[in-house]
């Protein structure tokens, strides 16, 4: 048996004996398999980190575009006649929303809530395992989305879970949204998109 193992060789399972590298036909390199598999596991990580990043920059470039412009919207249009962008097809008008985005179940404030809060929690874990540029742009959009509609339900009135989000783009027929909506939007189009073509979070592609 050991005779066998070392001719036809372990090609899956390389071994300090040598067999994998006879299996391919080369002589072993003095020191094995080592290096290459410690190389690849470094070029890994970095590329890791650098996507996580991006993850981050762009949750918090998307977070942050979203509460400097509902400041904004309080500050300067609440109380105040709509503003028209593009004559009646679109204009911006300041809407408090109990409900979830573009404005559905009112009634459910809390439950909301508590999806943005488990949304975030998910997408954090997830972080962890990305190695997908284009995923990490997709969960950013999310993430930020979520952060800054979750904000408005924890710090605006009427309470704390309950607050109502802020929204002020109104197109024609259309329901009103902020810009976190169309953060989460994006996010979700995109994420379906990477699915249809089989490219998963971690980097790996695959056909059905």
């Amino acid at each position: 048996m050991a005779e066998a193992e070392r001719i036809i060789g372990t090609p899956d399972i390389p071994d300090a004996s040598g067999a994998g590298p006879e299996q391919s036909g080369g002589q072993a390199p003095a020191d094995g398999p080592g290096p290459r598999e410690s190389g690849s596991g470094t070029a890994e990580r970095p590329k890791g980190r650098r996507r996580i990043a991006v993850l981050f920059a762009v949750a918090a470039f998307a977070y942050t575009l979203d509460l400097v412009s509902k400041l904004i919207v309080v500050a300067k249009l609440e109380h105040h006649a709509p503003i028209e962008i593009v004559g009646d097809w679109l204009k911006l008008e300041a809407i408090r929303n109990p409900g979830a985005a573009f404005g559905f179940g009112e009634a459910f404030t809390i439950i909301f809530t508590v999806i943005a809060a488990v949304v975030i929690v998910v997408i954090a874990r997830l972080a962890r395992k990305l190695y997908s540029l284009p995923w990490a742009i997709a969960l950013g959009l999310l993430l930020g989305g979520a952060l800054g509609n979750l904000t408005d339900r924890i710090f605006r009135s009427p309470g704390v879970f309950e607050g109502a989000v802020v929204d002020f783009i109104a197109p024609k027929h259309f329901a009103v949204f902020n810009l976190a909506d169309s953060a989460i939007v994006c996010g979700g189009i995109l994420i379906v998109l990477l699915s249809f073509r089989g490219l998963d979070p971690d980097g790996t592609v695959h056909k059905d």
